[in-house]
């Protein structure tokens, strides 16, 4: 069983930076973070291998989101900058067990409470 919790959400004005963070309990072999605006669906934003450190951001986020990890502290991060109204959202961080190359929801087993990021014009 694995336990995610995270935690770095907040309100900023556009331009603005917000580290998330996502600690997590158990073992996990994929991590990542999606994101969900209201009357959206959710969409994947970074995902990285647990152990081997490869990852992958989406093209929206480019450039402006990085993620990583402290495997010591088994906590995954989500550092934004540049950021805009459009990745207002509700945050969660995900993870999986044996597998890491899929952007969707459903293939994730765990999930986190979710952080919201709100950023203003």
């Amino acid at each position: 069983q694995v336990k995610l919790v995270e935690s770095g959400g907040g309100s900023v004005q556009a331009g603005g930076s917000l580290r998330l963070s996502c600690a997590a309990s158990g073992n996990t072999f994929c991590m990542a973070w999606f994101r969900q605006a209201p009357g959206k669906e959710r969409e994947g934003v970074a995902r990285i291998v647990t152990r081997g450190a490869i990852s992958s951001v989406v093209d929206s986020v480019k450039g402006r989101f990085t993620i990583s990890q402290d495997n010591a502290k088994k906590t995954m991060y989500l550092q934004m900058t540049s950021l805009q109204p459009e990745d207002t959202a509700m945050y969660y961080c995900a993870a999986d067990t044996y597998r890491c190359g899929s952007w969707l929801p459903h293939n994730f087993n765990y999930w986190g409470q979710g952080t919201q990021v709100t950023v203003s014009s």
